[in-house]
């Protein structure tokens, strides 16, 4: 992506349903489930580097041993990080104590991170400081073990300031305003109170408190507790726990935004933010691995009874599309096939914008996340070759000489590896002018393929800010001179704010927004600005359901193309020789790509809860009043 977003997070879940003694009798570690984790947090990095953490439990153990593990890190590589810690104890462990090695049982009750319910976490900070007590998974603890909880999760909430408050209301004093935080309290209330109650009852039935515990465990109804403290959530969400004696969920957002897939056989149990993972780490086919419904949670009892609960009552399904264009890793069937649709599914505007000069155009692709649109987009052009060839031949099937012939047959598109990404430059000096000339050489080019007649047709995932693309890209791509620079986006115009995981606060920094101001401002409609702002204001004290997104009225005055011809005025510095066109995906033509991930507000503005309407209203207060807090 031309511009870097800081998105998403990674969750992954292992819950062990063998004794951890058959794990080193068939795999030969009781490692097995740590070992796991590792692979399953580093086939997800991809959806956070900022932070890594890893949470585990043993079951059973005995009261004074020690049966919770916890490591974080914010490391430059901070999974590599937390796993080098955890070797480095289990190693010395093993070393002072030799007679562990092959015994199980002293392994488990001395050795940290080794128990039959682990947690892994990757972070991108959307909401925080990124300290490394921002990093999940995030512990709550109490002597009794059925009131520890440890939370990790994907997700961002649009109402933490009310989730806050009901806190307040309840008579707690939360340690940080952080929708995780607050997440994890509220959980935590509902979890505490059911352990009371079923405390209270079995206390009528004559057990003492040390006949109570297991009894606690066993009459847990962790759905129930999920209901009630899911009840006011607005966001989206992939939310897992942890229970210190041995319970665990996982539980998806209603709408379906946040992805969530999960495996089970008689020996795991996992979860985790993406299918290919679970498929890679423990070679299962591509069936094997379940979605999890919206609005549904998957629970482990200690037992290891496993369910598919109902919480919440499903909405739409607005599944994020920007995980198929550009978050999740593409080697999952279906959003590899989805993504060569997107490059397919553009290629018609494009060649119209080159007028068909196949011979004088070279098509490349910046980043290398767009590599498989940009298959697409290739498919596309030799298939119009092709049938060119076809009528060529058959028009002049008699008097074409075989010169001629091959001359036909040859013809193909000329794709060439136009840019190259150096090291990662550290733009350590905050100056503006000299970060701008770092951020000018990030990526190299290659010279020599391009000639003055050519058009050079270059694929991107998206363009959000276009930051990139005006300070680096497009002059790059200049220095080249070609006649044409065309900059598709497999996604459409990124026009709203995102505020259910995405990081992407605010409007003023959205180049599609820009575009549209400057046009009102040509139009003599800048009044408009007000107006909306208004209308906004006047919403304020709404209930969620009632507020509107008037920020469409800004929009609504302007085709797309006015937009994207726009966009690439403000994005072609005065320096450039070359024409500049840019071209997004139409918005039907995402969803044709995409059918099972409609969820598409930052394009369209049709938030999937009515807290998106309020979130998209607040960043505008915020744009025209100069504020620049975030606006969730």
């Amino acid at each position: 992506m031309s511009d870097a977003l800081k998105h998403e997070c990674g969750i992954a879940l292992i819950r062990l349903l063998k004794p951890l003694e058959y794990y080193k009798e068939k795999y030969g570690t009781a490692f097995y489930g740590v070992n796991k984790m590792y692979l399953m947090m580093e086939k997800q990095h991809n959806r956070g580097q900022d932070g890594a953490g890893f949470a585990s439990i043993k079951l059973d153990t005995k009261p004074g041993e020690r049966y919770i593990s916890r490591v974080r890190s914010i490391a430059q590589q901070p999974i590599q990080d937390i796993f080098a810690q955890i070797n480095e104890r289990i190693n010395k462990e093993l070393l002072e104590h030799p007679e562990y090695i092959n015994d199980v049982a002293l392994q488990k009750k001395n050795i940290p991170y080794l128990g039959e319910l682990l947690l892994g976490h990757v972070r991108y900070g959307t909401f925080g400081k990124n300290s490394v007590e921002s990093v999940h998974p995030f512990l709550r603890q109490n002597n009794w073990t059925h009131r520890n909880l440890i939370m990790a999760g994907n997700f961002n909430m649009t109402n933490v300031k009310e989730l806050f408050s009901n806190l307040i209301e309840l008579g707690q004093h939360p340690k940080e305003y952080t929708d995780t935080i607050t997440i994890m309290e509220k959980i935590g209330h509902f979890l505490d109170d059911a352990v009371s109650k079923i405390y209270k009852k079995l206390k009528k039935e004559g057990y003492n408190k040390k006949e109570a515990s297991p009894l606690i465990a066993e009459r847990l109804n962790v759905a129930k507790i999920l209901r009630r403290a899911a009840k006011n959530w607005d966001g989206g969400y992939a939310m897992a726990g942890l229970i210190g004696h041995g319970d665990s969920f996982v539980l998806r957002d209603p709408a379906g935004i946040r992805p969530t897939y999960y495996y089970q056989d008689d020996e795991v149990v996992v979860v985790a933010s993406e299918r290919p993972v679970i498929q890679t780490v423990f070679n299962v086919a591509f069936e094997d691995v379940k979605e999890l419904d919206p609005g549904c949670a998957i629970i482990t009892k200690k037992s290891g009874e496993v369910s598919i609960k109902q919480i919440l009552e499903p909405l739409e399904r607005k599944a994020c599309s920007f995980e198929r264009i550009y978050f999740s890793r593409g080697s999952d069937a279906e959003i590899y096939k989805e993504r060569k649709l997107l490059g397919k599914l553009i290629m018609p505007k494009v060649l119209e914008s080159i007028d068909y000069d196949i011979k004088n155009s070279v098509f490349s692709f910046i980043p290398n996340t767009a590599e498989t649109s940009f298959f697409g987009m290739i498919e596309t052009v030799e298939d119009f070759l092709n049938q060119k060839k076809t009528e060529a031949i058959l028009k002049g099937k008699r008097s074409l000489s075989s010169e001629k012939v091959t001359e036909v047959l040859s013809q193909r598109p000329r794709i060439e590896k136009i840019a190259i990404k150096d090291v990662k430059l550290r733009t350590f000096i905050t100056e503006d002018s000299t970060r701008n000339d770092l951020v000018a050489h990030v990526y190299d080019v290659t010279y020599g393929v391009i000639k003055p007649t050519d058009n050079l047709v270059i694929i991107d995932d998206s363009i959000v800010r276009g930051t990139t693309l005006k300070m680096s890209i497009l002059k790059m791509l200049d220095r080249l001179n070609p006649k044409k620079i065309v900059v598709v986006s497999s996604a459409p115009q990124v026009r709203y704010p995102d505020c259910y995981g995405i990081d992407m606060a605010n409007l003023e920094s959205l180049i599609a927004f820009k575009a549209a101001l400057e046009l009102l401002k040509d139009a003599d409609k800048y009044h408009i600005v007000e107006d909306v702002y208004k209308k906004c204001k006047a919403q304020i004290d709404l209930d969620d359901v009632e507020v509107q997104n008037f920020v469409k009225e800004i929009y609504d005055l302007f085709s797309d193309e006015e937009i994207s011809d726009k966009i690439a005025t403000l994005l072609s510095h005065e320096s450039i020789n070359a024409e500049v066109k840019i071209i997004f995906q139409k918005i039907e033509n995402l969803h044709k790509a995409c059918p099972k991930n409609l969820g598409d507000w930052y394009f369209t503005g049709n938030y999937p809860t009515s807290g998106g309407n309020r979130v998209v209203n607040r960043a505008f207060i915020n744009f025209y009043e100069g504020n620049k807090e975030r606006a969730y």
